[in-house]
């Protein structure tokens, strides 16, 4: 038995489907808060209908910040529970200014909530949290890099970090956004739990995930969004650095693989884990424009405005070369023009 939060999510969606087929029995948590976050578009109301569809999908629409029905759903099920996938979240940058104690309750108390129920009910369980790349705050701006036609790049004198950004930059003395502040409390918490009462906890710190399955909105969903924009001809709003900020783009399902063989082969301790798509799937905003506009046909409608995004990356690259030694068995099997392949055809399909 599997328990998954956010489990009509981009991420928790799919690793429903995956488990589901393997014939294992999924506990689902979603309340669908993505809808009050970023209102109709952003809601994920259409995967819940798929998945309760499988007798071995149960349902439970709670919110993750509900401590009482959280620990009920563990003592529950008790030591069912071999493992835990936690995805919920509150996602955006900008939506965590609005309302940042929201924003903290679902990420830092809802992942409290989650693993103080683990280490009740079910300690053996392995746990696996959803973390981000942005718990590095804007440290990564620092780095040198260079400005060229169609985005920035490392500078190749730089050769620490040719392959990426990995585990050893430190999340301190920068600015995160309110976003990565919660989620850095969260992170924290799984190690530590981790770590302190030797559970098989591990954060993996995600680049942009993305996938056919992502109910993209203008505040979360960098590829989903572009691709629903390019395809309807909505203007396409760019946040600052001249569009030349570079994002590495791994696929959900690709995530999913990633949690598998973890789970396989548990370890202890509260490990952590940079996860994303590597250089060769990596682009900036106007990379990913010329890449979508050939794929689809479509011409697109943007504006890049002047400020970005507070905290906001203007390079990342995730170094996977920690998880991969690891688990050498993972490797990414969707490359960026694929994913992108995907949810075009995902988009027109829904459209026709």
């Amino acid at each position: 038995m599997i328990l998954i939060t956010g489990s009509i999510g981009l991420i928790g969606f799919d690793a429903s489907l995956f488990y589901l087929n393997k014939k294992k029995t999924v506990l689902g948590i979603d309340n669908d808060l993505r809808r009050y976050f970023f209102g109709k578009i952003g809601s994920n109301k259409w995967k819940e209908l798929i998945l309760k569809k499988n007798k071995r999908y149960n349902h439970f629409s709670i919110d993750i910040r509900d401590k009482k029905k959280v620990f009920y759903i563990f003592k529950k099920f008790g030591k069912k529970i071999k493992s835990v996938i936690h995805t919920a979240a509150q996602p955006s940058h900008d939506w965590a200014a609005k309302e940042p104690i929201t924003d903290f309750e679902v990420n830092a108390n809802g992942t409290l909530n989650l693993l103080e129920a683990l280490r009740i009910y079910c300690p053996d369980a392995s746990f696996i949290f959803t973390s981000t790349n942005k718990v590095y705050g804007d440290r990564p701006n620092y780095l040198p890099l260079k400005e060229k036609r169609f985005r920035y790049e490392i500078d190749k004198k730089h050769i620490f970090y040719k392959r990426g950004i990995n585990e050893s930059m430190s999340i301190d003395q920068t600015t995160h956004s309110l976003f990565g502040v919660s989620k850095s409390a969260a992170d924290l918490l799984v190690q530590e739990y981790g770590k302190y009462f030797n559970l098989k906890t591990v954060t993996f710190r995600g680049g942009c995930l993305t996938g056919e399955s992502h109910s993209g909105a203008q505040l979360h969903g960098f590829l989903s969004y572009l691709v629903k924009s390019i395809l309807s001809g909505k203007e396409y709003s760019i946040f600052g650095y001249k569009g030349k900020q570079v994002r590495d783009n791994i696929h959900s399902m690709d995530v999913v693989n990633a949690f598998d063989q973890f789970l396989n082969k548990p370890l202890r301790g509260g490990k952590v884990y940079n996860l994303g798509g590597g250089r060769e799937n990596s682009c900036s905003i106007l990379e990913a424009i010329e890449m979508i506009e050939n794929l689809s046909g479509k011409k697109s409608n943007f504006k890049i405005l002047s400020k970005n995004r507070i905290g906001d990356h203007v390079w990342w690259i995730s170094d996977n070369s920690k998880f991969k030694k690891d688990f050498p068995n993972w490797s990414i099997k969707i490359n960026l023009k694929s994913s992108l392949e995907k949810m075009i055809y995902h988009e027109k399909r829904l459209n026709e």
